[in-house]
Parts: structure tokens; sequence; C-alpha cells
């Protein structure tokens, strides 16, 4: 339970800041709602009994300590900096913002305010994902070969930003963080089939100094769901397999190679599913933000890990309108 008198202001409750705003309250930290739209700002502010605010009137609230961007990627930059000016905390959602440098323009405005910068890449704090991240820490995969990741499902289609910007910042921030490098080369491209200039499936690949290659597929143009992230090392392999039931959403395979007369011979071993305690990723996520804007520690997923992803999510030419 957030302890502090100052709350936190929720900018935007569209089809993901209703979840923020739910999980501020439950944590005890919501203060106020944003929206542009009164009639949704005074449901939701109803709802969980704060006020419903325009943007100038939270900046200005002493009460307010942080905002939570969750408006329209467009609008980031805007409003963060903003928010920064006015001397506030922020946790924007993902992506920081459209390019490399209006990110690198928030991180250093963030810097220079002395303000903590959050940015809701939300599968960092996935528990599964946590215990999978400390298993590669600890080499409990051994040296990481090659990783991919698939972010496919039928919708939610988008017309303002493409599917590599909408779905990929998750998989580029866990790969990212897995092989704890930067990429010497991204390559990769997508295609438009619903709506001229928007890619609606994307395919990249990543290369690391390490000789750690990672592969990333995402499209809203599938015929089922499936976000599944494998990793494979010199002496294990493990699955994040997200639409699995809790239970089995990690599992490791120790298979083996033995060379016989020159020739390699797989040793294939039974599945083992580890075991992680259920929790929900989101309120592990504000949690952490209310825990680094408390203490004035650097989060997981700060301005510099963001401004990673927006380089790979860079990199990659995709249909323009």
């Amino acid at each position: 339970m957030f302890k502090s008198k100052k709350k936190i202001a929720v900018i935007g409750c569209g089809y993901w800041g209703k979840n923020l705003a739910r999980n501020f309250f439950e944590l005890g930290a919501l203060g106020a709602i944003v929206d542009p739209n009164l009639q949704t700002a005074q449901l939701h502010a109803k709802q969980y009994d704060v006020p419903a605010l325009d943007m100038n009137e939270a900046l200005a609230d002493s009460d307010i300590k942080a905002v939570v961007i969750a408006a329209p990627a467009e609008l980031h930059k805007k409003l963060a900096l903003q928010a920064i000016a006015a001397g506030k905390d922020i946790y924007v959602e993902k992506p920081l913002a459209l390019s490399t440098s209006d990110g690198e323009e928030i991180r250093l405005a963030a810097e220079s305010a002395g303000v903590t910068l959050m940015v809701g890449h939300l599968l960092q704090y996935h528990p599964v994902f946590v215990k999978l991240r400390n298993l590669v820490k600890n080499g409990d995969l051994g040296n990481l070969r090659y990783a991919y990741s698939h972010r496919l499902s039928m919708g939610k289609f988008r017309v303002e930003e493409d599917a590599f910007w909408s779905l990929a910042p998750h998989d580029v921030s866990m790969i990212l963080s897995l092989f704890n490098e930067s990429p010497l080369e991204v390559r990769g491209g997508g295609l438009d089939f619903i709506t001229p200039g928007v890619a609606d499936e994307a395919r990249v690949d990543l290369i690391f100094p390490s000789g750690g290659r990672a592969h990333i597929f995402v499209s809203w143009l599938h015929p089922f769901k499936e976000q599944k992230l494998v990793v494979v090392g010199d002496k294990a392999m493990a699955v994040f397999d997200d639409t699995a039931p809790w239970e089995q959403k990690l599992a490791i395979y120790k298979h083996k190679i033995n060379i016989i007369n020159s020739l390699p011979n797989p040793i294939k071993s039974e599945v083992e599913y580890i075991e992680v305690q259920q929790g929900e990723p989101l309120k592990s996520e504000c949690q952490h933000f209310l825990d680094c804007i408390i203490s004035k520690s650097k989060p997981i997923t700060d301005a510099s890990e963001a401004i990673g992803v927006l380089k790979v999510l860079e990199a990659i030419k995709l249909p323009k309108a």
C-alpha cells in the first residue's frame, strides 16, 4: 500500500489507461483522473472516488506527486515534457517516444529536473520473465546462443502505428535484457495488407557482439494467438509461453548433444516446468514505480533502457503511408 500522502494522476483512461487507474487505486496511490473526454474522466473518477482534472490542474496540484501517461504514443513527448517541467515524476507507457531523439530529449529533461522517469515495458515485470531473467543471469542456461519471440494474434488493428511499434517493444525489451548488450546489427522488414503504409506483420533479426542472435516476429493478422519467448543456451533451453496455464508458463529443456564419431548425437530430456509464484504483471510494474519515486532509485525500465528499445524500433524500415 502506498503510504505517501501525495498521489498519482493517470493521464488517459482508454483501453490500457483504465487498467493502470485500477491498479494504482488498488495500491492506494490514485489521486486523480485526466482524460480529454470529460465524460470518460468523470466516469472513472466517480468509480474510484477521486477528482477528474484537466492536465493543467493536475500539474498545478501540489498533492499530485507523479503522473502516469497512457495517452497515444504521438502525445508522449509533449505530455512528458510538460509533467517534467512541473516537477512531477513520470511513468510513460511504451513506447517512450516515436524517435530516439525525442526519447533522449525526455531523458535529459528528467535528469535535469531530478525526477524519476519509468517506461511501461510491462513484461519486464512479469513474474515468469523475472524468473527466466534470473535463470539466465545465474548461468542456468549457459551462454546464450539464440532466442526468438512470437507475438501474434488476430487484431487489434491500428492505423496510427504499425504492428512492430505496437507489439514488438515488449519483445525487444525482454531480449535486450536477457542478452545484456546492444545489438551490432538489426535487420528485417514488414508488409502492409490492411491499411496502406501500416505494416500488419514484421520480422526482425538481431545480431549481438557475443555472437548470440535473436529473431522477433509480430503480427496482428494471424489465425491464432501466440505469445512465446524461446531462449537457447549451451546448457539448457527455456520457453516462456504466456498463453499457457500459469503452472506451465515457464519450461526448461536440458537437452544435450554428444559428439560420437565426429557426428552430433542429441540426447533429449523431459520438459521441466519451473514453479513461479503467481502475480499480476501490471500490479508489479505499478508497485515498482511507486517504490522508485519514494526511494529515488532507478527503475528497471528507465529512460536508457527505453532508448535502447527505440534504437531497435527505428532501425527497421517498414512500409510508409
